[in-house]
C-alpha cells in the first residue's frame, strides 16, 4: 500500500501540493519526536459530507462571471476527481443577510392558504447555481444533499411586523409557516433540487439587525412537535431531516435538553446543528452526542465575520482546527457559509461583510481562491461521503489530527500545526509507521491507498 501526502503552509509557496513519499520505518524502529497514532479498526461515526452555503450573494456573483470562470468555480467546488467534491449544502428559504434584500415566498399579507406562494425569485440566481452544481457533482458520480434553513418568516407573521430585528412568530400562522416548509420542499423539487433537510430557524437566539426570528427552545420544541415535523410527514416528505438548534455551540445543550427531553417531538429530528461564532465550545458537541447518541450533529455555518480578509492564513487555521474538533467529536457534516462572496465580502443587504474561501472580483472575471479554500480541502478532497471516523490520537497537543476510513478502502489522515516550530513526527497507521514533519502553521493530508 503506497502513504500519499499534500501540504499547505502559511507562507503561500504550497497550497494542497503534494510532497516527497515519506520514507517508511522498519518494524521496531524507535519513533522520533511526537507520534500520531491511527487504527482503523475502531470506527465511530459515518460522515455525511462537506459543503457551503448557495446564498443569493454567493449566485449573482457567480452569475457576474464569464462562463467559463463559472464552470472553473463549480469543478474547483463539485467535482470529486479536480476539486473538492462537495455533497452537502445549505440554502435560506425565503432572504437572508447575504441576499440582495428583503423578501418571502409568501409576500401576499395574511395569505394563510399560501395562494401567493412563488419561488420566482430563487429561479433568478439561486436555482440556476444550484443546478450547474449538481451537474457537475453527478459527472463526478455523486448527489448534493441540500439543507433549507429560513432566517425569518414573512413579517406578517411576526408579532414586530418585520423580517430584521428579531420578533417572534405569532401563535396563529404555526401551522401555516410549517406549510411554508412543505411548499418550498416541493417546489425545489419540481425543479429537479431535491431537500435532504431542514433546520426550524437559523440562529433562534440572535435578535440581528438583518433577517433574523426568535425561539425559546420550548417554542422550537412545540414547533416540531405540533406544526412542522406533522406537517411534513402528512405531505410524504417525512424522510426530509429536521435539524434543531442551528446556532452557535454556547448555548446547544441546554437547546437539545429541552426538545429532546419530550419523546414526541424528539421523534421528529434527526440532529442538532451548530455554529462556530462567539466562543469554541468543542466540549458541548461531545456532550450532546453523550447525552443523546442517537441523534446526529451537524456543523451548518461559519465563516471570518467582518470584511473579506484576503489571504489571511489565520482564517485557514480557524477552519481547520473547527473541522478537526467537531469531526473528532461525532459531528457528521461540515457546511461553510457561503461559497462564493465578491471582493468586498458581499453583497449583504445590511452591510455585514465577511470572507468567504473563494473571492470573485467580476469587473476583472477573476476568481481568488483564499488560504480556508486549501483547508477545507485538505479534508473535503480525501474524506468522501460515507466515511467512518476511526482511533486517531498523537502525543503532543499541537499536533492537532483526525482520521477516515473512507468507502473505496483508502485512508485518510488530516494533521494541524498551528505552532510557530517545526514539528517532527512518526505516523503510524495499522502498525505501518513513517517518518514526518510540518513546518510551522501548516497542514497536511496523508492517504493511505
Amino acid at each position: 500500500m503506497s502513504l500519499e501526502w499534500l501540504r499547505s503552509s502559511r507562507d503561500g509557496s504550497e497550497r494542497l501540493v503534494v510532497q516527497p513519499p515519506l520514507p517508511a520505518l522498519p518494524p521496531g524502529a524507535p519513533a522520533a519526536g511526537a507520534r500520531l497514532w491511527v487504527d482503523t479498526s475502531r470506527r465511530f461515526q459515518r460522515l455525511e459530507g462537506f459543503g457551503g452555503a448557495f446564498t443569493e450573494a454567493a449566485a449573482t456573483t457567480w452569475l457576474r462571471l464569464s462562463p467559463a470562470q463559472r464552470e472553473a468555480f463549480l469543478r474547483d467546488c463539485f467535482d470529486p476527481r479536480d476539486g473538492h467534491g462537495y455533497t452537502l449544502c445549505r440554502v435560506h428559504m425565503n432572504s437572508c443577510d447575504f441576499a440582495l434584500g428583503n423578501y418571502t415566498h409568501v409576500e401576499q399579507h395574511g395569505d394563510v392558504g399560501l395562494e401567493s406562494f412563488s419561488i420566482a425569485r430563487d429561479r433568478e440566481a439561486l436555482l440556476p447555481m444550484i443546478q450547474a452544481a449538481q451537474r457537475v457533482a453527478a459527472a463526478g458520480g455523486r448527489a448534493l444533499k441540500l439543507l433549507v434553513s429560513p432566517w425569518s418568516p414573512p413579517p406578517w407573521m411576526k408579532d414586530s411586523g418585520r423580517m430584521n430585528e428579531g420578533g417572534r412568530l405569532l401563535p396563529e400562522y404555526r401551522a401555516t409557516w410549517a406549510q411554508c416548509y412543505v411548499r418550498f420542499i416541493q417546489a425545489y423539487a419540481d425543479e429537479g433540487v431535491p431537500v435532504w433537510g431542514v433546520s426550524v430557524q437559523n440562529e433562534p437566539e440572535a435578535h440581528q439587525r438583518w433577517d433574523s426570528c426568535l425561539y425559546s427552545a420550548e417554542e422550537e420544541r412545540d414547533f416540531v412537535r405540533d406544526h412542522l415535523g406533522p406537517a411534513l410527514h402528512a405531505a410524504g416528505l417525512g424522510q426530509v431531516r429536521i435539524v434543531v438548534w442551528d446556532h452557535n455551540r454556547d448555548a446547544m445543550v441546554e437547546r437539545a435538553s429541552v426538545i429532546y427531553a419530550d419523546a414526541e417531538a424528539a421523534r421528529f429530528v434527526w440532529g442538532t446543528g451548530f455554529h462556530w461564532y462567539v466562543e469554541d465550545h468543542f466540549d458541548h458537541v461531545q456532550l450532546v452526542h453523550d447525552a443523546w447518541p442517537d441523534k446526529q450533529l451537524l456543523f451548518t455555518e461559519g465563516c471570518q465575520e467582518g470584511g473579506p480578509h484576503w489571504g489571511r492564513w489565520e482564517v485557514a487555521e480557524r477552519y481547520a482546527r473547527s473541522m478537526v474538533n467537531d469531526l473528532n467529536r461525532w459531528t457528521v457534516g461540515w457546511i461553510d457559509w457561503n461559497l462564493l462572496l465578491d471582493e468586498h465580502g458581499g453583497p449583504n443587504h445590511v452591510g455585514n461583510y465577511c470572507s468567504a474561501p473563494v473571492l470573485a472580483v467580476p469587473e476583472h472575471d477573476a476568481l481568488h481562491h483564499q488560504p480556508a479554500y486549501a483547508a477545507i480541502g485538505h479534508f473535503a478532497r480525501f474524506v468522501q461521503p460515507g466515511a467512518e471516523r476511526v482511533l486517531a490520537a498523537a502525543t503532543r497537543e499541537r499536533l492537532e489530527c483526525t482520521a477516515f476510513a473512507n468507502p473505496d478502502g483508502s485512508v485518510a489522515v488530516v494533521a494541524l500545526n498551528r505552532s510557530d516550530e517545526w514539528l517532527s513526527f512518526t505516523l503510524t497507521i495499522d502498525g505501518a509507521a513513517h517518518a514526518a514533519e510540518l513546518p510551522p502553521h501548516a497542514i497536511a493530508t496523508f492517504v493511505r491507498r
